[in-house]
């Protein structure tokens, strides 16, 4: 016997088009700052949006298109709600678990200082609910971000959650808006999502560091030279020179210093693999560290290197440098005598400058190059050149400007002031070293085997046929 099929009536849209599918609708607890730009930006990309509030009819204003109702009625029209309110207020949620049972809950929570709860705020949520999904998203974002869409330095959203079907609708929600998702895994990974927001320019603790240390240190070798030497030795009070002309003097010193360091761990990874003969074992933390924050040591040395040109710039107007000239013009009217040219001296003079303005030149191109939205638009090799072999190039422009400086000076007795050499000097250590080893490592004997180890070769001891190569 054959069911009767009734048929079904549809309904026709204008001009016979189908209708429209029905827009998602999610739910928001909270109606603060992130709340309220997060619904504004759901809204803008197609969502219908309803928020939770303990006065659903004296919160404030609201994005335009959002519905506003009691927590409990609005978990119940929504299969994924954002918890956009602090901890301490997490406790109203348990009496909402049969409301909020097999939802999806995003929590957007930070804290005010790391360690201050036992557990991360999603665990807590998810013990709370237990039969909820919690998933932790969108919490290393600004209110400000969410509202005004993604930008270069900000695009990214971290989430992690125990289930992968909530992590997905998540996911799904953060990329409609613009945002690229990076999965850390299961909620236990919550506390160290909450624990982003609370760093301050981790990358460059290590950078600044070092630059106050080298900063320190050489402005008082400097000043122990040049002012205090003085003012012992020759009775002469030049304690104003602190200001620019010492200043003057570390500012390039401390930017040549770092930007060795910039290029010295690559040196000391490519010893390693060599000595080792293998590219899989891993380098030493300090090494890996180090490597990590070489574009931090690159900008922070281009930042020196500015307050050096702009040091240079002023020598001119200085009313120190007017009173020299115009003392010595004055004095060789009086003598009737002239100076006579020394060719050799412009020939220097010329040199030193042409190479500072190369250095420094390729050294704001190193800058530029670093920056997101100029590096995302680079290929890997055309980065790689102009990172390394430009990088290079750089340094040596900048050491060469540095002996230009320095001359024959290293000749004279009246330079080493209580039998200390100029900070110059100081300054030509590092990156002498670094440039050598450089040309150590780029002799075809060595730069053979580095080649050859870098794609995959192992070296193996012709006594310990146990050992394998995993490339042949």
């Amino acid at each position: 016997m054959s069911k009767e099929v009734k048929p079904q009536s549809v309904e026709l849209c204008p001009l016979g088009t189908a209708a429209a599918p029905e827009q998602e609708l999610l739910c928001i607890f909270g109606t603060g700052d992130l709340g309220r730009s997060l619904g504004q930006r759901l809204l803008q990309n197609g969502y219908r949006v309803v928020y939770g509030s303990r006065r659903p009819h004296s919160c404030g204003p609201l994005p335009q298109g959002a519905q506003v109702m009691s927590h409990a009625a609005a978990a119940q029209s929504a299969s994924l709600v954002f918890i956009c309110i602090h901890r301490e207020h997490y406790n109203f949620l348990e009496m909402l678990a049969p409301q909020l049972r097999g939802k999806v809950l995003v929590d957007v929570s930070n804290n005010l200082k790391k360690n201050l709860y036992p557990e991360a705020n999603a665990e807590y949520l998810q013990r709370l609910i237990p039969e909820s999904h919690v998933v932790k998203a969108f919490n290393t974002l600004s209110a400000w971000t969410v509202q005004n869409g993604p930008s270069d330095a900000n695009r990214q959203v971290y989430i992690c959650g125990n289930s992968a079907e909530a992590k997905q609708a998540v996911a799904e929600v953060a990329t409609k808006l613009g945002f690229s998702v990076l999965d850390r895994g299961s909620l236990s990974a919550a506390r160290e999502l909450e624990d982003f927001p609370l760093q301050l320019f981790p990358e460059w603790r290590l950078p600044l560091k070092l630059a106050i240390g080298l900063t320190t240190s050489l402005f008082f070798y400097v000043l122990i030279r040049d002012v205090i030497y003085a003012y012992v030795e020759q009775e002469k009070d030049i304690s104003f020179r602190i200001m620019v002309s010492l200043a003057n003097k570390v500012c390039p010193i401390v930017s040549l210093i770092m930007l060795s360091l910039c290029y010295l761990p690559g040196i000391i990874a490519a010893v390693f693999q060599l000595y080792r003969g293998t590219k899989y074992r891993r380098f030493p933390d300090w090494l890996d560290r180090w490597m990590l924050c070489r574009k931090q040591l690159g900008l922070v040395a281009l930042g020196f290197a500015f307050l050096h040109v702009l040091y240079t710039l002023i020598i001119p107007i200085r009313y120190y440098v007017r009173f020299k000239i115009a003392a010595s013009t004055i004095s060789k009217i009086k003598e009737n005598k002239t100076a006579a040219f020394d060719t050799t001296t412009a020939w220097r003079g010329d040199s030193y400058l042409s190479m500072g303005i190369l250095g420094f030149g390729l050294y704001v191109l190193l800058g530029i190059s670093s920056l997101p939205s100029v590096s995302n638009a680079l290929s890997w090799r055309e980065f790689s050149f102009i990172q390394s072999k430009l990088g290079y190039l750089t340094l040596f422009f900048c050491t060469f400007h540095t002996y230009l400086y320095g001359w024959d000076r290293f000749l004279r007795p009246s330079s080493y002031k209580w039998y200390i050499p100029p900070a110059y000097m100081l300054a030509l250590v590092v990156p002498s070293v670094v440039l050598v080893l450089k040309l150590l490592l780029l002799l075809p004997c060595v730069d053979r085997s580095l080649t050859r180890i870098r794609q995959g070769w192992e070296r193996t001891e012709p006594d310990d046929n146990s050992k394998k190569t995993l490339l042949p």
